[in-house]
């Protein structure tokens, strides 16, 4: 089963068992019904941003969405061995693509208050999506290839060994600088 099916049986159980309807679950998050339909069948896996909101509304942590098998002890990621790729198709929900495979490095790390991610970022084709903003911090390593964060009204462009650290209320987008493709370490905090 791919990772976004996952995710949309997820939710969908998670919203059920609050015995929410999809409606019930928009208004609480936010997000627009049709958004939370797609996530749900498997066609959609948004940005961070509704993730993270849909996750509030359901008084869980990001992670119970990205993940559902929960141990005690220490995470080890290792990449050769990291299967379960996320496909985030951005900020459009008509998307269909997407440029940015995150993979889960504490999948499954009981009670985590972070989330890394290592990223693969793709260029991107067409125009740069609307910047959005969530509770919340946010640090980006870059790996390898560069990047261009765009933050608020400021642009930041990282490459290899450089770093950024920001608080991710402040709307951003982070992509591909160039035509290369580029991997960054990422570590999301959500206060609880």
């Amino acid at each position: 089963m791919s990772s976004e099916n996952t995710l949309g049986t997820r939710l969908r159980r998670l919203r059920e068992d609050r015995q929410l309807s999809i409606e019930e679950l928009a208004e609480k998050s936010r997000c627009h019904g049709d958004q939370i339909r797609q996530i749900e069948q498997g066609a959609l896996i948004p940005s961070l941003t509704p993730l993270i909101a849909l996750s509030r509304a359901l008084g869980v942590r990001l992670g119970t969405l990205l993940d559902d098998a929960p141990v005690d002890g220490p995470a080890i990621f290792r990449p050769e061995e990291a299967s379960s790729v996320i496909r985030f198709s951005g900020k459009d929900p008509a998307a269909t693509g997407s440029n940015l495979d995150f993979y889960a490095m504490a999948g499954g790390k009981k009670d985590r208050h972070m989330e890394p991610f290592l990223i693969h970022v793709k260029p991107r084709s067409g125009q740069t999506p609307p910047l959005s903003g969530h509770e919340g911090e946010e640090f980006l390593y870059v790996v390898s290839g560069a990047i261009l964060v765009n933050y608020g009204k400021t642009s930041f462009t990282l490459e290899a060994g450089q770093s950024i650290y920001y608080d991710s209320i402040v709307p951003h987008d982070v992509q591909a600088a160039g035509d290369r493709n580029a991997t960054i370490l990422a570590v999301v905090y959500m206060p609880g």
